[in-house]
């Protein structure tokens, strides 16, 4: 699921490429959304990019590319079916909506522990974060402590030079600190959520990926909370 505002950006270049085979400038993505600043916009860009629904076009002014739609804009303009995909581009679709921090359950000291599982969260760009959910997966009782845990399955191959593939399950242990260095799950402007490493600096947290495809992101205190932190992963081949 895209936030309101990602969807309207990709709907807006998409509808401008359809008009008039161009997308369209900063300024006029900035003015057809009511930001006050370009920097919103290329926040918004590089989370539609990372997340498969936009391409940016090498060496070429104001050159992006659609390659698919959100399911909303699809069930009205493709017959039902559930997502738009152009020229046969299938990313993986991160869903649910974050609006408190999830459920979790205390270890005991038993073979294995029932874990809540919610969902899919980004390893690439921060996402709406994950609706709660009645999943859970068993997790050896060896990878806790006495803490407060919960899992979470990864999406997205930013994390991959940490060790950290799409499709593992993140072991997270509940909290709202963490220290420099620790990969964590941060929820960035009360709506967005991803794993990445943390780093702070000053009065600026950093959320640094572990791929060279994708940009440190930099942004003041008040703006990242923290959710959690990794304290192991499953993985099935």
């Amino acid at each position: 699921m895209l936030t309101r505002k990602q969807n309207e950006l990709l709907l807006f270049i998409n509808q401008r490429i359809k008009d008039g085979g161009v997308s369209p400038s900063f300024d006029e993505m900035k003015e057809a959304l009511g930001l006050k600043s370009k920097s919103g916009i290329h926040r918004l860009i590089t989370g539609l990019e990372e997340r498969g629904f936009i391409r940016r076009l090498a060496h070429r002014a104001r050159a992006l590319e659609v390659l698919r739609l959100p399911e909303t804009a699809a069930h009205h303009g493709n017959h039902g079916h559930k997502s738009a995909d152009v020229h046969g581009f299938k990313p993986n679709v991160i869903k649910g909506q974050f609006k408190a921090a999830p459920r979790a359950v205390v270890a005991e000291a038993v073979s294995a522990v029932d874990l809540p599982l919610y969902g899919k969260i980004a390893a690439g760009n921060p996402i709406e974060a994950l609706r709660d959910s009645n999943a859970s997966v068993a997790v050896p009782a060896s990878l806790l402590g006495r803490g407060e845990y919960y899992a979470l399955q990864v999406d997205g191959d930013s994390m991959m030079e940490a060790g950290i593939f799409d499709g593992d399950t993140a072991i997270i242990e509940r909290g709202d600190v963490a220290d420099n260095g620790q990969v964590v799950v941060a929820v960035v402007d009360e709506d967005e959520v991803t794993l990445k490493r943390l780093r702070r600096k000053g009065d600026s947290v950093a959320l640094e990926p572990a791929n060279a495809r994708y940009e440190t992101r930099i942004f003041g205190p008040d703006r990242v909370k923290i959710q959690g932190r990794l304290v192991g992963l499953m993985r099935k081949y």
